[in-house]
């Protein structure tokens, strides 16, 4: 049995999961949102990031079968445990990394229903906006919100456009600022 366990081999969507939070990592640390869309380069505004680009995948994924379930469980999965590490990289002790991660579980399903409703009042962007600027920009300069959520809008756009079987496999390409 536990040679099982060693040598099971990983399920493609926990797979494509992994790959699909690989690419949100490297899309949220883009200079260009903090330098250019001032998106502030703290602890806050940095899971602001990675919590949107996760959001926009999973928008991406939801209602398209059970393997597209599947993935976006994954990828939720691996952004978790990523935060988890995250915390206890910074120092956070175990007693207390449950109370934190409880509140940013609670925060990042509060952004979830946010951006879904902000998309749903699309083509109009003002709820986006406002969103934006209560969030990635809280206590920040938010004259940077519209121009961020043009690239918000952009970043939806171009997953919504790329074919599912891509994202399934854990690829996916993002549109540029």
């Amino acid at each position: 049995m536990i040679l099982d366990r060693l040598f099971r081999s990983e399920k493609p969507a926990q797979a494509a999961g992994k790959a699909l939070y690989a690419a949100v990592v490297g899309r949220a640390r883009r200079p260009v949102l903090y330098e250019d869309l001032g998106a502030p380069d703290t602890v806050e505004g940095r899971f602001e990031l990675y919590t949107l680009h996760v959001v926009l995948l999973l928008d991406r994924l939801r209602r398209q079968g059970p393997q597209a379930a599947e993935t976006a469980q994954a990828l939720f999965d691996t952004y978790v445990k990523a935060l988890d590490d995250a915390l206890r990289e910074m120092g956070v002790g175990d007693l207390s990394v449950g109370k934190k991660m409880r509140k940013l579980g609670e925060a990042f399903y509060g952004r979830v229903k946010s951006y879904e409703a902000a998309f749903e009042t699309l083509p109009d962007a003002e709820g986006l906006q406002a969103l934006l600027g209560r969030t990635v920009y809280a206590g920040y300069d938010i004259t940077q919100a519209p121009r961020l959520s043009r690239y918000v809008l952009a970043e939806r756009d171009g997953l919504a456009a790329q074919p599912l079987a891509r994202l399934l496999e854990g690829r996916v390409t993002w549109a540029s600022p």
